[in-house]
């Protein structure tokens, strides 16, 4: 991933239009805890050093999270001014976060839910592996999930607004293996996480009740999921907030946004 980095990140900037800048937004670490690091970030974070001393325009830096919440508020238009959740959904992330807004682009959350084994990512990528697909998986089980309304469930597990997909997981490659069709596997693998945060949701909502749901990461871009959070959340007086799915996946404009924000008096 730093060889990727390090030898992509270049052009992109070279397709950058030449504009003045105010300030540079970068994704710094995966979360705002000292404990979180991964040397990927350390590429992005060197050139924004870079940049900001070349351009002498100040520099932010903010939380990989905190770019994906950053990027659905971009296209809301608007920072809540009470606390919200946050839920993050991706390959390496299933987290129900708790957030509230200081100001200039940070925030303050707590996590208070998500998942105990396998990410969301990860349950989606071994089904669609198994069924042959090439991986990252989620786009073309979606497409396969749209083909059929038949299907036999797997269970989902959700104890004290903590979610286990190790179980269902395993339970989808038994059906996988004894002959279960491509398409009804995948409706079968989103209803499952789709049962799960409605689950998750439930229980968090009792006990800390919010009225707005930011729901972000690349799993987040499916169409069956958005479709299962906006009927939850219409029952339960929750507004739900998604950024576009090309947005929702791994991006930049977050760190953007978050600039933006920094900036503003």
């Amino acid at each position: 991933m730093v060889f990727q980095h390090t030898k992509v990140l270049p052009r992109l900037i070279e397709e950058l239009p030449q504009v003045p800048l105010s300030g540079i937004g970068v994704s710094a670490f995966p979360r705002r805890s000292d404990d979180s690091y991964m040397p990927a970030f350390l590429v992005g974070h060197g050139f924004a050093r870079a940049l900001s001393h070349m351009m002498q325009v100040p520099m932010y830096e903010f939380a990989h999270q905190e770019n994906h919440i950053l990027a659905a508020l971009r296209e809301i238009g608007h920072v809540p001014t009470f606390p919200f959740y946050s839920l993050h959904l991706s390959g390496g992330t299933t987290e129900l976060v708790l957030t509230e807004y200081k100001g200039k682009g940070i925030f303050e959350s707590s996590i208070i839910g998500g998942s105990k084994d396998l990410q969301g990512g990860q349950f989606v990528d071994r089904v669609g592996v198994a069924l042959g697909i090439q991986f990252p998986c989620g786009k073309e089980l979606e497409l396969l999930a749209s083909q059929t309304d038949t299907y036999d469930p797997l269970p989902s597990s959700v104890k004290e607004g903590w979610i286990s997909f190790a179980g269902p997981c395993s339970a989808a490659l038994r059906n996988i293996e004894k002959g279960a069709s491509p398409a009804s596997m995948s409706k079968a693998l989103f209803s499952c996480i789709g049962n799960s945060l409605e689950k998750l949701l439930t229980y968090h909502l009792k006990h800390t009740p919010v009225s707005t749901l930011i729901a972000v990461g690349g799993v987040m871009s499916n169409s069956i999921l958005r479709n299962r959070l906006n009927g939850f959340c219409h029952k339960n007086n929750v507004t739900v907030h998604f950024a576009n799915p090309k947005f929702s996946v791994d991006n930049a404009t977050g760190n953007a946004y978050g600039a933006f924000l920094a900036t503003q008096k």
